[in-house]
């Protein structure tokens, strides 16, 4: 990815399939020249799912599982995985995110592609690969556990996340990172406007506020877009409805890259 202002940055410049450990190390900031790091004061606004700990990875299986368990004789694996992506494109607007949502879509997608009705048993065993991400131990990304209460004692920081209520609240109850955070906000979607009440809700000054995650389309782009400073943090396993073209940063905004989350002792 090139490093020159003005230049649009795609995530898919990074093939989700690549190895972290292949990509260059140490931050890359697109615009002037970054203090190393930047003085203590800065309030952070740090993403949780794939971010803080592994996400996306569990669907993955999960879907897999799914996908394997239809065994379309018409539909290639590809096919069946583009018809979940429609589906959950429309069930997050009636159903927001989460493992509800992420159920309802794994059975519409499973209606639409058989000819019969689905029987209760498979209604069953549909559920139960929703129900196996929710097993899961949480399991903090490298650099996580010992980077985070280090930057809680020079900076605000403030978990932003967005999806149920109740599922990330206990993820991070689960996470044992909680006591690094001053606030905590879980939000129904990251749009600008969100963005925008949360700064005010906090009373944070956009000049000194970052938000810092792996989402082109809900932590760096909309953020931007309502005047902060960004950090994007590479994952190999963003979800694709997470993937989109990232924008330049506007003048006076800071938009850095970084490989993991050890990148941001660098910065913070």
């Amino acid at each position: 990815m090139g490093n020159s202002p003005g230049k649009q940055r795609s995530i898919v410049e990074r093939p989700v399939t690549d190895s972290v450990n292949s990509m260059p190390t140490g931050p890359r900031n697109y615009h002037v020249s970054m203090p190393s790091p930047y003085p203590s004061g800065q309030t952070l606004l740090i993403d949780a799912d794939d971010t803080l700990w592994e996400n996306n990875i569990y669907f993955e299986r999960a879907i897999a599982a799914y996908i394997g368990y239809l065994d379309h004789q018409t539909h290639t694996p590809e096919q069946v995985r583009e018809a979940l992506n429609q589906a959950e494109r429309e069930t997050i607007l009636s159903h927001g995110y989460g493992l509800t949502s992420f159920t309802q879509s794994l059975i519409t997608c499973f209606e639409r592609l058989t000819a019969g009705p689905v029987s209760e048993h498979q209604h069953a065993q549909i559920r139960s690969f929703a129900q196996s991400i929710a097993e899961q131990e949480i399991e903090l990304l490298p650099g996580v556990a010992e980077l985070l209460p280090q930057l809680a004692e020079r900076h605000r920081l403030i978990l932003m996340t967005k999806g149920s209520q109740a599922e990330q609240a206990d993820k991070l109850a689960r996470s044992g990172l909680a006591p690094s955070f001053s606030a905590v906000e879980i939000v129904a979607e990251k749009n600008p406007a969100t963005y925008a009440e949360v700064v005010a809700r906090h009373q944070c000054a956009p000049k000194t506020t970052w938000m810092i995650g792996n989402s082109p389309k809900s932590d760096i782009n909309p953020a931007l877009a309502a005047g902060l400073h960004a950090v994007f943090i590479f994952h190999k396993d963003t979800w694709v409805l997470e993937h989109a073209e990232i924008s330049t940063a506007p003048d006076g905004q800071q938009l850095i890259e970084v490989d993991s989350f050890r990148g941001l002792a660098a910065i913070f």
